[in-house]
C-alpha cells in the first residue's frame, strides 16, 4: 500500500530528481562532458530536446487520471501537480532557449517569427496558456478561484497538449511518425476521460431513476 507519508518523504523526492535527469543530460552534452555532445547544430538539438521533454511531461500529466482510474487507487494524483509544473518548466526552458540563444533577443525578428511561422505561433499560444495554469497550481489559488472555476481553467491542458503536438508536427515537416505517436497517445487519454464522464453520467441517471 502506498501511504501518504511514503509518497511525501520518499516517492515525491525520487520523482522530482527523475524529472531533472533530462535537463542534467542536456547540460552534460551542452558542455561536452566526458565526450558527450549536442551534435553539429547544438542550439537546434537543445531546442528540440527541451520541446520534446515538455511534450512528454504534458502527456504524462494527462495520463495521471487514467492511471488512477485503472489502478483504482488515488495515489497517482499526488504526483500530478509536480509533473504539470515540470512540463511548464521544460516549456519555459524551450522558449527561453529560442528567445535568448537562437534569436539573441532580436525583438523585430522574434515578433516576425511568431506572426509568420505557424508552428512558432502555435507553440507560443500553448506557452501562454500554460502560464495561468502554473500560477494557479497552489492550494491557495484553488481556494481563491473555487474548485469548479479552478478545474475549468486547468482543463486548458487538453488544448495545450493538442497544440503541442501540432507545433511538433509542423516543425518536423517530413518524418511525422513521432508527432503522430504523441497525437495517438493524447487522443487515447482524452477519449478515456470522455468515456469515464459518460459512465458517471449514466450511473447518476440510473441512481436518480432508481
Amino acid at each position: 500500500m502506498t501511504s501518504l507519508k511514503a509518497i511525501r518523504l520518499v516517492y515525491k523526492p525520487l520523482v522530482f530528481l527523475a524529472c531533472l535527469v533530462p535537463l542534467a543530460d542536456l547540460m552534460l552534452r551542452a558542455f561536452a562532458v566526458h565526450g558527450a555532445s549536442l551534435g553539429p547544430n547544438p542550439v537546434e538539438e537543445l531546442l528540440h530536446q527541451l520541446g520534446l521533454w515538455a511534450l512528454r511531461f504534458l502527456v504524462i500529466t494527462l495520463a495521471v487520471t487514467p492511471l488512477k482510474d485503472i489502478l483504482g487507487k488515488p495515489w497517482p494524483l499526488a504526483f500530478r501537480r509536480m509533473l504539470g509544473l515540470f512540463a511548464f518548466f521544460y516549456v519555459t526552458l524551450h522558449f527561453l532557449t529560442w528567445l535568448i540563444i537562437d534569436q539573441e533577443m532580436r525583438w523585430s525578428g522574434i515578433i516576425k517569427d511568431i506572426a509568420k511561422r505557424p508552428f512558432i505561433t502555435i507553440g507560443f499560444a500553448a506557452f501562454l496558456m500554460l502560464i495561468p495554469m502554473a500560477i494557479t497550481s497552489t492550494n491557495g489559488w484553488i481556494r481563491r478561484l473555487g474548485a469548479q472555476r479552478w478545474r475549468k481553467l486547468h482543463r486548458l491542458i487538453y488544448v495545450i497538449v493538442l497544440l503541442g503536438v501540432w507545433h511538433f508536427y509542423w516543425l518536423v515537416k517530413s518524418d511525422v511518425r513521432q508527432p503522430l505517436l504523441y497525437l495517438g497517445i493524447a487522443i487515447t487519454l482524452l477519449a478515456w476521460r470522455v468515456w469515464k464522464a459518460r459512465q458517471r453520467k449514466s450511473y447518476s441517471a440510473k441512481v436518480v431513476t432508481d
